[in-house]
């Protein structure tokens, strides 16, 4: 993650410059020929990058909350911490449930709320006004799919913010919260259309970028044999997070990603069937297991304290296999183990502040702004759109009794020159009920 003086050195080198507007109908976008950049000036600081935010939901502790409201008050939440970069020139909100705080936060910082994206992200002028869009489908009253994926209205935010860059002929830098989407169709759709615009698209989790305790990361381009990582919470959405750090591991290994060409999601007993059956290395489970700073079974044996296991094992197109074991009643942490082939381990927790102001999300901005101030993005969305696809396979298969699922989709390669960096330590933590 970029530090202060790294972002200072970006916004010295990209001072802010007036597109000219396009004669005539622009032309179609294609990969030989995407749509320009655009740069919105902010008249108060040439130095700011103005951003749009479209948002499910905006609420006390929402993820709307603590990633667009850093923009409004400091990193630490609060104003008393160091200022963004970005400016949020406008919002739009898909839902208002009765603890929206958008309102309020709308007249105390002079921004508007539009009630459609178009106007989001042109601020009601007809053209592109941003340098950049936020889009967090995160949390808000959406249906469930058959396989147990919350369905956010990614696909729709998507399709509704790139029918703007046509129409004007521009483009920015847009990040995703989370997965692409919750099904591999759409987030596909999502990757391919940016891909033809010309779009530089950025997407994940907080938790690769987070502390790890003790600090540790996959050796560069090391022979990697099998991961496994511990998690918790709810199924889709923290165990997106831990495929997001299964996957920043992943990918370090000697020749880069190479796909995964298989999946099986497990649940209840057959996790401890497939434990028994040695579905994954207990050495790596000991490791991780250890990682945990607290276990709350104390001396009541796994298999009784935790009531519904959960696991997904994923096997990778040159070898490389990965677990991720979700279980509630004995830990609230995420922690990860990996072997290499010379049968080193090494394993860490992935820290994240359970407490206001949640300072791991920070880390998550300063990617963000990295992208917008430099046009390119902090990590390849490559990884979040394995980890999309992973989760859609995995919970399809666990909907299945556990079926053993080809994923010929995602044998997809890339290569990643991103890598995690311990960031400085966290601000004291506040309750979450307070500002």
């Amino acid at each position: 993650m970029p530090n202060r003086l790294t972002i200072c050195c970006m916004l010295a080198l990209t001072a802010l410059t007036a597109l000219v507007g396009c004669v005539g109908e622009p032309p179609e976008p294609n990969a030989e020929n995407p749509i320009p950049s655009s740069s919105a000036t902010n008249p108060e600081s040439s130095d700011v990058k103005q951003v749009a935010a479209v948002v499910t939901e905006y609420r006390h502790n929402s993820h709307a909350d603590i990633i667009v409201s850093r923009l409004l008050q400091t990193y630490t939440l609060d104003g008393k911490g160091e200022r963004s970069p970005l400016h949020l020139l406008s919002l739009y909100t898909d839902q208002v449930p009765d603890a929206d705080t958008s309102r309020m936060l709308s007249a105390s910082h002079s921004f508007p709320i539009h009630d459609n994206i178009a106007d989001t992200l042109t601020n009601g002028t007809g053209d592109l006004a941003v340098d950049g869009v936020l889009l967090i489908a995160e949390h808000g009253n959406y249906p469930r799919s058959d396989s147990g994926n919350t369905q956010y209205p990614k696909r729709r935010f998507w399709n509704e913010i790139a029918a703007v860059f046509k129409q004007t002929g521009k483009s920015v830098p847009v990040f995703c919260d989370k997965h692409l989407a919750d099904n591999w169709d759409d987030a596909k759709a999502i990757y391919d259309e940016a891909k033809q615009l010309g779009v530089p698209l950025m997407a994940g989790s907080s938790v690769p970028g987070t502390w790890r305790k003790p600090a540790a990361d996959v050796d560069k381009d090391a022979d990697l044999n099998e991961i496994v990582v511990i998690t918790y919470g709810s199924t889709d959405h923290y165990g997106f997070h831990a495929l997001e750090a299964v996957q920043a591991l992943a990918e370090q290994r000697r020749g880069g990603e190479t796909g995964i060409r298989a999946v099986r999601g497990l649940a209840g007993d057959d996790v401890w069937q497939a434990v028994d059956d040695g579905a994954f290395d207990p050495e790596l489970f000991e490791a991780a297991w250890n990682r945990q700073s607290h276990h709350q079974n104390g001396a009541t044996p796994l298999r009784e304290a935790v009531k519904n296991p959960v696991l997904f094992l994923l096997e990778y197109k040159d070898g490389l296999r990965a677990a991720v074991i979700e279980l509630n009643g004995a830990c609230a942490e995420w922690t990860g183990a990996w072997r290499y082939a010379d049968d080193r381990i090494d394993a860490c927790q992935f820290w994240t502040q359970e407490a206001r102001p949640g300072m791991h999300f920070t880390f998550l901005l300063n990617g963000i702004e990295e992208m917008i101030l430099t046009g390119q993005p902090s990590w390849p969305v490559e990884r979040t759109l394995m980890s999309s696809g992973a989760l859609d396979a995995v919970l399809q298969s666990k909907r299945d009794g556990g079926q053993h699922r080809l994923t010929p989709h995602l044998e997809f390669s890339y290569q990643s020159d991103w890598r995690w960096q311990q960031p400085p330590p966290p601000p004291p933590g506040r309750p979450w009920s307070e500002q």
